[in-house]
């Protein structure tokens, strides 16, 4: 699946002390419009995995085309990567917003879980979404980043 392009980004969520977790995805599919759902596919032994199914929801960050580092620092595992970046707790439910990484964020409460081979599929309903800038989408493919192209 390398050499299919894809747009990036973060999902976040709070543990049970509201400890934020979060990692980078590319599995991302919008489901349904009514009601808005959402599925993400997390790796199963991940702490940001954990995070979400205890609180029951989580965040999707999506990423603009300036936050290459953003994805990456959450791809890479460092325990302090919230410390290194800006983000602020959602009004009601979800994970932390990546305020100047993500064009736009949609918070969305845990509806079902399957688990197949290393990964989990979370369907999340969409609560709410907060639209940040008009910024480009960062792309991801053939093991390199991009951005999507600008009109003529």
């Amino acid at each position: 699946m390398a050499a299919y392009p894809t747009g990036v980004a973060v999902v976040t969520a709070f543990d049970r002390e509201l400890t934020p977790w979060g990692m980078t995805v590319s599995s991302l599919s919008s489901v349904s419009l009514d009601p808005p759902t959402l599925l993400v596919c997390l790796r199963h032994l991940s702490p940001t995995l954990d995070a979400l199914v205890h609180n029951g929801s989580f965040t999707v960050n999506l990423l603009h085309d300036g936050a290459r580092s953003a994805a990456e620092l959450f791809s890479s595992g460092d325990p302090s990567r919230f410390d290194r970046i800006s983000w602020e707790k959602p009004e009601s439910v979800g994970g932390p917003h990546l305020v100047d990484d993500a064009h736009a964020a949609a918070d969305c409460e845990v509806d079902h879980m399957h688990r197949t081979g290393t990964h989990v599929v979370v369907f999340g309903k969409v609560t709410r979404v907060v639209h940040r800038s008009a910024a480009q989408p960062l792309l991801y493919g053939l093991r390199q980043y991009a951005s999507w192209p600008r009109s003529a």
